[in-house]
C-alpha cells in the first residue's frame, strides 16, 4: 500500500513536465544523456576486452603487443572522458531545464485563488511551502536523474557483462553437480546480502532525513518571522519568548542530526567493509583456476573486471541508499 502511494505520488509530480508543450527540449536531452551512459557502458565493454589482450602481452614478454594495446587504451580513455563529461553537462542541463519548469508550475498554483492563504487556514499537511518549493523541487529532480539514469546504466551494464562473465566462468562442480556460469551466481549472492543488510541497517535514515528537511525548515521560518515581526516582537519584549522558540526548534535539528549521525556510522561502517572487500573479491573466485595452470594473468584480470562490473550493477541500491 506504502510503495503503491509513493509510486502514485511520484508520478503525480513527475509527470507534468514530461507531457507539456516544453517536454520537446527535455526529451531530447533525456535522449542524448541516455545515449552517452549506453556509449560509457560500451566503452567498459571494450575496456574489459583491453584487460585480457594487455595482460597477456605482459605475461608472454609480447612488446609489438604491449605498446599497440597502449594505444588503443588512450582512444578508449579519450572516448570515457569525452562521454563522461558531456554526459554529466546534458543531465545538469536537463535538470535545471526541468527544476525551471516545476518551479514555474508550482509557483502558479501556490498564487492561485490565494491557495497561499487558505494552506494557512487548513491543515492538510503541508508545512512550509515556500521550502517545498525552493528545496524539494531541487532534490525531487537532482536524485530523480540520478537514481533513473544510474539504474539505465547499471541495468545494460548487468546484461553486457553477465554474458561475458557467462562465458569465461565455464562449468564448478559440486558434489557431481555442474553449476554453469558460476561467477555470475557468486556476484549475485554477494551483491544480495549487501543489498539486504544495507537496507536493514539504513532504512531508519529514510524518516531521519525527512525530517531533518521539516525541522530545518521551521526553524529557519521563525528567524523570518521574526524578522517579519519585529516591530511587534520589540513592542511587547518578547524577545525572551522568541528566544525560547528559537532554542526548541533548534533542539529539534540537533536531536534529529545526532540520529542521523548515529545512524550513518552504523551504514558506513558496512558499506566501507563492503566496498573495500570488492576490490579483492574478484581476484580470490579467479585465481583458483590461475594457480591451477588452468587460465593466464589476461584471463584473471578479465574475469576480475568482469565480475566487478556485475557486481558494482548489482549494487545499485547500495550506491543510492541515502
Amino acid at each position: 500500500m506504502q510503495k503503491a502511494r509513493f509510486l502514485t505520488a511520484f508520478w503525480a509530480l513527475a509527470k507534468p513536465y514530461w507531457v507539456s508543450p516544453q517536454r520537446k527540449k527535455g526529451l531530447a536531452l533525456a535522449a542524448t544523456v541516455i545515449g552517452l551512459s549506453l556509449a560509457m557502458v560500451w566503452l567498459s565493454v571494450q575496456f574489459n576486452l583491453w584487460n585480457k589482450d594487455f595482460y597477456n602481452a605482459l605475461e608472454k614478454k609480447d612488446q609489438a603487443e604491449f605498446f599497440q594495446q597502449l594505444w588503443r587504451f588512450t582512444y578508449l580513455a579519450i572516448g570515457w572522458i569525452i562521454a563522461g563529461v558531456y554526459r554529466l553537462y546534458f543531465q545538469q542541463m536537463l535538470l535545471i531545464e526541468w527544476r525551471a519548469w516545476l518551479n514555474e508550475h508550482f509557483l502558479e498554483r501556490w498564487l492561485q485563488d490565494r491557495a497561499y492563504y487558505r494552506l494557512q487556514l487548513i491543515d492538510r499537511g503541508v508545512d512550509n511551502p515556500d521550502q517545498r518549493i525552493a528545496d524539494d523541487l531541487r532534490i525531487f529532480v537532482d536524485m530523480t536523474l540520478d537514481m533513473s539514469i544510474g539504474l539505465l546504466s547499471s541495468v545494460v551494464t548487468l546484461i553486457s557483462f553477465t554474458a561475458i562473465l557467462w562465458s569465461l566462468s565455464g562449468d564448478f562442480a559440486i558434489g557431481g553437480l555442474a553449476i554453469p556460469g558460476y561467477l555470475f551466481w557468486i556476484a549475485v549472492v554477494y551483491a544480495g546480502i549487501g543489498s539486504w543488510l544495507t537496507h536493514a541497517i539504513g532504512r531508519p535514515l529514510i524518516s531521519l532525513d525527512f525530517n531533518q528537511q521539516r525541522y530545518e525548515a521551521d526553524y529557519r521560518y521563525s528567524l523570518v518571522r521574526l524578522r517579519e515581526n519585529s516591530e511587534g516582537v520589540a513592542l511587547y519584549r518578547g524577545e525572551a519568548l522568541e528566544h525560547a522558540n528559537f532554542r526548541e526548534r533548534f533542539n529539534h535539528v540537533i536531536g534529529n542530526w545526532w540520529g542521523i549521525m548515529r545512524k550513518r556510522k552504523q551504514l558506513n561502517w558496512f558499506v566501507s567493509f563492503y566496498e573495500q572487500f570488492a576490490i579483492i573479491f574478484p581476484y580470490l573466485v579467479a585465481a583458483p583456476r590461475y594457480f591451477a595452470g588452468e587460465v593466464g594473468m589476461g584471463f584473471i584480470f578479465q574475469t576480475s573486471s568482469a565480475l566487478g562490473e556485475v557486481r558494482g550493477a548489482l549494487s545499485w541500491f547500495i550506491n543510492v541508499y541515502p
